[in-house]
Order: C-alpha cells, then structure tokens, then sequence
C-alpha cells in the first residue's frame, strides 16, 4: 500500500483579538472595484462551486474564485498595480480618482513617468500593463531563478525587465534604490518606513475580487463563508482580502486559515512568535510557489492577519502540487481550474488533509464538517506553462 507523504504545520493564532482594519473597508472595496469597473475589458472572474469535491472531502460546499480569468492577464495583481498608479496620476494631476478616464488622462499627460517594482512574476506583468495602459514606462526587477515565460510576458508589455542574482527582498530593495537614484515612482506590494500609502492602495486594488465573491455568493444563495483559505507571501493579497470580509462578515464568525510553503513562512513564523511580531525569513526561499516566495511580512498587512486570522498553516512545496492536480482533474460535474502553483495551495490543502492519516484530527482542528462552507482564491492560472506541465502531466513533486 502507497504511504501518503506530506508535511504540513497548523498553529493556532495565540494573538487573535478580531479587532478589523479601518483601511480594507467594504467602501474602500467599491471605490476600487468602481475603478477597475471602468477599464476595458473589465468582467468578474468565476466563482466556481466544486460540489463533487466537496462532498469527496466531507464539506457542505467548495466554492474558488478563479482570478486565472482576470483580463488577459492570468493572475489577480493587476487589480492592485493598476489602481495604485491611477491614484499615483491622480496625485500627481490633481484628478478626482471617482472620474479616472484611461484615454483622457493618456492624452493629457505631459511627461511620461516611470514607475519601478519587483516582483516575482504577477505583480511586475500587472505593473507593467497599467503603465502600458496608460502610455507610461515601467521598470521590472525579478529575482533569480525567474521563468522565461514570466520575463517575457512583462516584457511584451513594453516594459524593461531585469533578472538578478539576488533573492526577492534583496531584489526590492535593488529596485527601490535604483529608482530613487532615477526619480522613478515605485510600486511595491509591500511596505517600510515612510512607504506605506502605496501598498494600501495595492491592498484595497485587491479586495475588488473579494467583493465580487461576496456578490456571486448571494447570487448562488450562499449567506456567507464558514471558512476562508488565503495563501499569503508578504501577506498583502490576503491582509486586504481579509480585512474585507471581516469588515463584511465580522471577524468572529470566519474561520480564516493562512497557508504559506515551508520555505518562505515569514507569515507563519510571525504567528507563533511569543509577542506576535514580525519575523523575516531568510536564504534562497527555493519554493515552487513563487508567487509567495517572500521572506518579510507587509507591515500594512501583518497587523489583519495577527488580529483577524484563526490559523497560520507552513507547508510542503507538494501540497501545492497536489491542488494543481486536484483543481486540473476535477471530480464528476465539477468544472476544470487551470491553477499555478501559488493559485492551488489552498486546494492543495483542503486534499492534502482529506489524504492525511489523521484526516478526522486535522478536520476537527481546521473546524471543518459537512455544514462548512469554503472560500479559495486561484490567485493565478498556468503562468509559467512548462512547469504546469513538469507537475500535472509528470508527477513532479509527488505526495506518494
């Protein structure tokens, strides 16, 4: 007989208090989504419902918010690049960001500006296609190791794009000093000293697609989530979306569990700290998940979590693995999910402890039964393609 092989770590949150963030608000949220709902192309992504695996796993329902369709860009990062620069030109032009206009403000800008980000892959190629957008220029740094395909998808896009030799944070802070010697404006998804309104803004980008699960819950008659997963690199995807639903739901009544690789558990790491502190992580972060390859928390984002989360899960780069080849090959009826390795953890999860020998142990302390409800993001679909394929089609990183 096979032995199911994979790590995972569940701690509790010993610093939950539900106090919710003022910054990720349901008015922040339609602000955003009234901008995003003005770019060309806009439509809500999928909000599938995987009832044959959810009654496979013992659960009332699966529900996955499928950002592998946002615009053309297979990742949800755009929605938080995007808005950010528009408030950046509104800022700069003293525009009213309730009456941004693409075209016009294409037209009236006299001077292109250059905006400058890091990133492993989504967030540089959301950059770099608002500032194309918006007939400005965009300077991408990416750490070693990046895909060909990445690269080239950001350069597509008009964008200059660097790889270095350096991890991801030391390639931040390349970025950021490079752009202050060149007047450029950066756009990062995390925040330090002195750097804080930006990545706010990049955070409420991000609950647009929270906001449209809440709606297309409500249009499948669903009252709420019981459960949420969010997978979390700096934590600032899942700090917005978080503080979101708490502003939405409360945080008392959502079992939230934050799920990161082993890897690059900075999150993780800053949960089970005895005084609930931030804690970096350092080294190569030589994750598959690269998307959540970051080894220092978002200070805008680490207050939400350790407020509002109920558990921090560290896992093994083969639990994303595992939920790429789950959402790949659906059960019966259930519609197929083209999901990469930072969209599927959450899946990867929800299997990896329906496989585990002690399933009925980590059911009952994941609070999970037949009457929960669960909420995941596919945060990005198939954007490095050969590797989707080393993992779905030839068992890379197996759980046996």
């Amino acid at each position: 007989m096979s032995t199911f092989s994979l790590k995972m770590e569940i701690a509790d949150n010993r610093h939950y208090n539900g106090q919710q963030s003022p910054l990720f608000t349901i008015d922040e949220a339609e602000k955003a989504r009234a901008f995003h709902q003005k770019v060309e192309g806009y439509q809500p992504t999928p909000l599938h419902s995987l009832d044959c695996l959810a009654k496979e796993i013992g659960v009332g329902k699966i529900l996955i918010k499928d950002e592998a369709h946002r615009f053309d860009l297979c990742a949800f990062k755009m929605l938080g690049g995007a808005y950010a620069i528009a408030r950046l030109l509104c800022d700069e032009f003293k525009l009213d960001i309730n009456a941004f206009d693409f075209d016009k403000l294409k037209n009236d800008i006299p001077e292109k500006m250059t905006f400058a980000t890091a990133t492993d892959g989504n967030h540089g190629r959301g950059v770099a296609w608002a500032a194309n957008k918006l007939g400005q220029n965009a300077v991408v740094y990416m750490p070693k190791g990046a895909a060909d395909e990445r690269v080239n998808n950001i350069r597509a896009l008009g964008a200059e794009c660097i790889v270095t030799d350096m991890n991801y944070d030391d390639t931040v802070r390349l970025a950021i000093k490079t752009a202050e010697e060149n007047n450029w404006k950066v756009v990062q998804d995390t925040a330090w000293e002195g750097y804080t309104e930006i990545p706010t803004w990049i955070m409420q980008g991000y609950t647009t697609m929270a906001a449209e699960a809440v709606d297309q819950m409500k249009e499948q008659q669903v009252e709420r989530p019981t459960h949420v997963f969010l997978q979390a690199g700096v934590g600032a995807m899942a700090g917005g979306v978080l503080g979101y639903l708490c502003d939405q739901y409360g945080a008392d009544k959502l079992h939230s569990v934050i799920v990161e690789p082993d890897l690059a558990d900075c999150i993780y790491r800053s949960g089970i700290s005895e005084q609930g502190e931030m804690v970096n992580v350092e080294g190569d972060l030589a994750t598959i998940m690269v998307g959540l390859a970051c080894g220092e928390p978002n200070p805008i984002g680490w207050p939400v979590l350790r407020d509002c989360s109920t558990q921090f899960v560290s896992c093994q780069d083969s639990v994303a693995a595992l939920g790429m080849r789950v959402l790949g090959n659906p059960l019966g009826t259930d519609p197929r999910v083209v999901s990469g390795e930072s969209g599927a953890v959450g899946a990867g999860m929800l299997a990896a402890v329906y496989y585990h020998p002690e399933r009925e142990k980590l059911m009952e302390k994941l609070g999970l039964n037949k009457d929960s409800v669960v909420l995941l993001v596919n945060t990005e679909g198939d954007t490095d393609p050969v590797h989707y394929r080393e993992v779905v089609w030839q068992g890379k990183h197996p759980t046996l």
